[in-house]
């Protein structure tokens, strides 16, 4: 994904204010998977977006995941839903097809 959905992605949930859904990172380069932050206008953009694998995006609520789900479809973000609530793609792996939301 590019530098400009990345930006996007992170003004959509700064727009939230305190609806904004917890955040963890797996680094594509070293295999490191940040711990949970909530933090999406400072703490989100630190050391650039090249070397996210993904961002996984956990929701509290239904209601939470249906705010998220109609914020997150119109940017056509390559992603899927998961248990925790979304998983959004930074590089997909080798040979697998990647849904968009």
């Amino acid at each position: 994904m590019n530098e400009t959905k990345w930006n996007e992605l992170r003004r959509a949930m700064c727009k939230l204010g305190q609806a904004s859904p917890k955040w963890r990172i797996l680094d594509v380069q070293s295999d490191h998977l940040s711990g949970w932050d909530s933090e999406w206008f400072y703490h989100f953009p630190l050391g650039g977006y090249k070397t996210i694998r993904w961002v996984e995006i956990a929701v509290d609520s239904a209601a939470q995941r249906k705010i998220l789900l109609d914020l997150l479809v119109p940017m056509h973000v390559p992603g899927e839903q998961t248990d925790i609530g979304f998983r959004i793609f930074g590089y997909g792996e080798l040979g697998a097809a990647i849904s968009y939301l």
